[in-house]
């Protein structure tokens, strides 16, 4: 498998809660669940997932431009606000983040990176521009029962 594709296994364990087995040697699993009502809250659902996600390559990607530079910004504390919505048929989906990134040190060339480090974001710009996911279910036996494309 190259750099450009990865592949995470994702198992239900008991009703909303999932172990995601992730393809990288010695990184352990990790468990998802669904808050209360539906699930025990015993993870993160997949919404603070990607706030992490989107919070977490923002800050990777300002310190990659910071050290380019040379510079050490010491501690990065990032805070995510999610913010949920329904759409027009009242389903939930995620409406948007709000991402404040605090530095833990004064650093020289932070307009330039300011300027730039968003570009850099793999996950944030694939976010805001939308992800193409096709979707395939099967059944016990592997027959295809649904499929979609966006």
């Amino acid at each position: 498998m190259s750099d450009m594709e990865f592949t995470l296994k994702l198992t239900r364990q008991q009703d909303y809660r999932f172990n995601v087995e992730f393809d990288l040697a010695g990184v352990p699993d990790l468990q998802l669940d669904e808050p209360a009502p539906l699930g025990a809250g015993e993870g993160p659902n997949a919404s603070r997932l990607l706030a992490a996600a989107v919070a977490n390559c923002l800050s990777a990607s300002l310190l990659f431009c910071l050290s380019k530079f040379k510079q050490e910004p010491g501690e990065i504390i990032a805070n995510v606000k999610g913010k949920m919505i329904r759409n027009d048929k009242g389903r939930l989906r995620v409406g948007g983040f709000d991402v404040d990134i605090r530095l833990g040190q004064t650093v020289e060339r932070l307009e330039h990176c300011a300027e730039q480090f968003e570009d850099f974001c793999v996950v944030t710009d694939s976010v805001r521009n939308g992800i193409p996911v096709s979707v395939r279910v099967l059944d016990a036996a592997g027959q295809l029962i649904h499929q979609s494309e966006s």
